[in-house]
């Protein structure tokens, strides 16, 4: 039985710059930072690499985590930072916001570019931003209460 999702993870260059974004700028908490060194076949055989290492950390946010990894071995191909969301594959991550216009300004100064200013949709208003490393982060307000939206936070 599924019970919901845990985390989503993100795979980046730079571990320091996305502790800088992650937690600086989104406010998630860091849990732990640590990862593994080459020889660990249980670990090989989970991610389907050989001989790979990395530096993994996992983030806790208000309602799921984020893990984050950069891999050491093998070396991750340099992803294309503008890349289409049409593309195939995961294209973002939302992260549900009150008063969408002040995150959209405080997420700008912090470093995050944006497609386009916050968009009214009717019910919602949305955009979607990019990371430091073009990794799509859409955030999202909800204004009725036929949406499905999270609970609020007590």
């Amino acid at each position: 039985m599924i019970v919901g999702i845990h985390h989503t993870a993100i795979s980046v260059p730079d571990m320091d710059a996305a502790f800088a974004f992650y937690c600086d700028v989104l406010g998630f908490e860091k849990l732990s930072d640590g990862g593994w060194e080459p020889g660990n076949p249980v670990t090989d055989a989970i991610v389907g690499l050989r001989d790979s290492a990395a530096r993994g950390a996992m983030l806790k946010g208000p309602n799921a985590y984020i893990e984050l990894f950069e891999y050491k071995q093998p070396q991750g191909a340099k992803k294309d930072p503008n890349h289409s969301v049409a593309d195939h594959g995961y294209t973002h991550f939302c992260l549900q916001v009150t008063d969408i216009n002040a995150e959209y300004e405080r997420l700008m100064e912090g470093g995050m570019t944006f497609h386009c200013p916050p968009q009214d949709m009717g019910a919602t208003w949305a955009t979607y931003g990019r990371d430091p490393f073009g990794n799509v982060i859409e955030i999202y307000e909800i204004l009725d209460d036929e949406t499905p939206q999270l609970p609020p936070r007590p």
